[in-house]
Formats: C-alpha cells, sequence, structure tokens
C-alpha cells in the first residue's frame, strides 16, 4: 500500500488507520473494553512509564479510537490526532492543556454558542482573561496580542453568521509576534474534506465530529489534531486528567464507518447548498443570505483562496420580526427543527433562541445574530424537494 501521505483524500478516509491484526475483519472490531491484559507486572510498569508502547486502560487509549485517531489526523494533515466523547470535550481538553491561570485568550467574538461560554464563564472563572474581538479585521488581532498571549482561537466559517476569518493571515500576524503562540481553529463547519488549517498555518484543529465528519446524526464526539507532542500532552494532562470526556469505543466504530464517505457527501451538501442559495436570491421573503459562495459576501475572496468549496451550511434573515420567523420555521414540513448539523436531513434552527441563547441580547446584536436569523444545515435530500419545503413555509410571510 502506498505512504498515507500520498494517497488521495477518498482512499486516506477509507483505508487510513485500519486495524493490522490478522482477524481477516474488513472493519477494525469494537474493542469494547474498560481494560487490557500485561504479560507481566514488568510490561504493566513499563507501559506505565511510556518506556514500551501498548494499551493499559481505555481513557488512555483503544485500538478502535486509535483508527480514526489515524484516520482525521491523515485528512486534515496533521502528526497525529485525539479523539473525545464531544466537540465540546475536544475544545475543553485542548484549551485547558494550554492555558493557566494569568494566560490570556483572544477569540473571535462569533462562535458557537457553547464554547462562547466556556470563554466568557469557564476559563475566565479560573483566572484565564478572554478577549473577544472581530478578527475578520486583523487590525483587532494586532492591538490585543500581548506577552501573556497564549492561544488565538476562532471558527472558520463562523456559527451563525458564516462569518470568514483569513487563517493564513491571522497565524501570521500571531506568531510573527511570538511563535510560542498557539492558534487553534475550529474546521466543524467545513470538515477537512473542504479545509485544512494546519496547511493554513494553524497549530490546532478541533472537530465536533458529532457533525460532518460522521454525517449520520447518531454520534457525540470530538477531535483535536496537531503535532504529535502537542497531542500527546493533551492526551495526558488536558483529556486523561481535567475533562475525563474519552471516546467510546462504540461511537469510534460509528465514526469510521461515516467516515468512508465524507468525500461524496460534502460534494452532495455542497451541490445542495449552492442550488438552495440560488432559490434564496429569488426569494422576496429573503431579507440577506449568509453564505460564503455568494460572490458579494464579506470573505468571498477569503473562502475562495483557503476552503476547496463553498459548504452545506448556511443561514438567511428574513423579511420578518421573531414571532413571524418562528412561524416560517415551524411550518417546515419536509426540513427537521433540529440543532446539530452536517447529517443526511435538512436541519433549520433558530440561533438566537437555540444554539446562541447563552448571548444576551445586547451579544446577539454584537455579534450580527439578528433575530430573524435561521441556519440552514442543507442535507442530501432532492434539492427541489427542500426548495419546496422553504417555498411553502414562506407564505407565512405576508
Amino acid at each position: 500500500m502506498a505512504d498515507k501521505k500520498e494517497m488521495g483524500f477518498a482512499t486516506q478516509q477509507i483505508h487510513v488507520g485500519k486495524c493490522k491484526e490478522n482477524t481477516g475483519s474488513l472493519c477494525t472490531p469494537i474493542y469494547q473494553t474498560a481494560t487490557f491484559e500485561f504479560d507481566s507486572v514488568q510490561q504493566g510498569g513499563a507501559r506505565f512509564a511510556g518506556k514500551e508502547p501498548g494499551y493499559i486502560y481505555t481513557r488512555l487509549g483503544n485500538p478502535s479510537l486509535t483508527a480514526v485517531e489515524e484516520k482525521v489526523a491523515a485528512l486534515e494533515k496533521g502528526e497525529a490526532g485525539m479523539s473525545t466523547a464531544s466537540g465540546m470535550g475536544a475544545i475543553s481538553s485542548a484549551l485547558w492543556t494550554l492555558l493557566a491561570a494569568g494566560d490570556e485568550l483572544i477569540s473571535s467574538d462569533t462562535l458557537y454558542g457553547c464554547t462562547y461560554s466556556l470563554m466568557t464563564k469557564g476559563l475566565t472563572k479560573f483566572g484565564v482573561k478572554v478577549i473577544l474581538a472581530d478578527l475578520s479585521d486583523l487590525n483587532n488581532l494586532q492591538k490585543n496580542l500581548s506577552p501573556k498571549t497564549k492561544v488565538v482561537y476562532f471558527e472558520t466559517p463562523c456559527n451563525p453568521t458564516l462569518k470568514v476569518l483569513d487563517i493564513e493571515k491571522i497565524a501570521k500576524m500571531a506568531h510573527d509576534y511570538n511563535p510560542e503562540i498557539k492558534v487553534v481553529v475550529d474546521n466543524t463547519f467545513n470538515s477537512p474534506y473542504l479545509q485544512n488549517p494546519l496547511v493554513l498555518g494553524a497549530d490546532v484543529v478541533v472537530h465536533s465530529a458529532t457533525k460532518y465528519i460522521n454525517g449520520h446524526g447518531d454520534v457525540i464526539a470530538g477531535f483535536v489534531v496537531g503535532k504529535k507532542d502537542f497531542i500527546d500532552t493533551c492526551k495526558m494532562t488536558g483529556l486523561k486528567d481535567m475533562t475525563g470526556a474519552i471516546m467510546s469505543p462504540f461511537s469510534a466504530f460509528l465514526l469510521a464507518r461515516g467516515l468512508k464517505t465524507l468525500d461524496i457527501r460534502m460534494q452532495k451538501h455542497c451541490s445542495n447548498a449552492k442550488k438552495l442559495v440560488e432559490y434564496f436570491k429569488s426569494s422576496k421573503a429573503i431579507k440577506k443570505i449568509y453564505y460564503p459562495g455568494v460572490e458579494d459576501f464579506p470573505g468571498h475572496e477569503i473562502a475562495k483562496r483557503q476552503m476547496r468549496d463553498y459548504g452545506g451550511m448556511m443561514s438567511i434573515e428574513l423579511n420578518a420580526n421573531r414571532d413571524t420567523t418562528a412561524k416560517v420555521i415551524n411550518s417546515l414540513k419536509l426540513c427537521t427543527i433540529a440543532v446539530s448539523l452536517g447529517d443526511a436531513e435538512t436541519l433549520v434552527e433558530h440561533p438566537a433562541s437555540m444554539t446562541h441563547s447563552t448571548y444576551s441580547a445586547e451579544e446577539l446584536a454584537q455579534s450580527g445574530i439578528a433575530e430573524g436569523l435561521v441556519r440552514i444545515s442543507v442535507g442530501l435530500e432532492d434539492v427541489n424537494d427542500i426548495i419546496a419545503d422553504f417555498d411553502q413555509a414562506f407564505a407565512q410571510i405576508k
């Protein structure tokens, strides 16, 4: 078999990380075990001391987890990967490894609601200073960098406004100021198929693998990808001792299954999204479309440069107040009212009252999250059926 670094994306998503035991199983088995046997006290001691490779306890590693960790790391073009029980488990494990009391973190002001809560309520509670800024303007990064800055954190596209941030320029500015600053990028909205932040200069990538990486709405999981020395430290510090957010072997099995079709799923998500956007452009119900593929959307040129396609996520702002917006969403018959994203089904949610309810009214306005904003995860259905469903729902707007 060719070296995994030389394989194409589709080959990597199927073949990297396969179990090497000679069992004849096409799929990596589910190693549903909490602990592992040692041949001797000496072997156990050597493994605990890090002098001998091998498994000890599933909180420290498991063959089922290793299989998907290697796969996602290869797809993200990173040296190593770490699996977690959720996307928030990945984010918190990475940040608690990188930060201590007295440190400073600079973050985009537009974030997933639970990440925002972690930043503003969790990290600050333990003495970490968090600075929220609009990182689409690099001047906001420049003026906030200080000798205490340890992490620059952001999503791109941002959730739920789809604001696009320039990974390469942000990483360069941070590293020029201090090479030790770690640039952490949440790549959930894009998946490794559409964007590879590490190639663009980021140090660490985090994912909610619940979304596109799994793609079937039946797993809660996360990943952290980066340099091997950092991932090793993260496993032993942020994951093992601080969060304990360990992925289950069965979840790893389902992720390995879902990853086999990541590329073709992403192609259909993108194709459907583009056609839905064209319909929205013609609708009088729409005040604004938030999608990187729209040519006059701020950040479109950056997206062209750092993304392979424009993704399956979008938001729309309706020509309606909050109550009418709710009526429109409630009138959908095919599309599903649900949070999360990246599933086969088209999922629609109201950020101001759901995923971003951790924001105050003032914070929502500051981050550009309007009360009439509707977030859409475009699914894999026939796109004409998706369009027809929105068309009948828009009749609620007089």
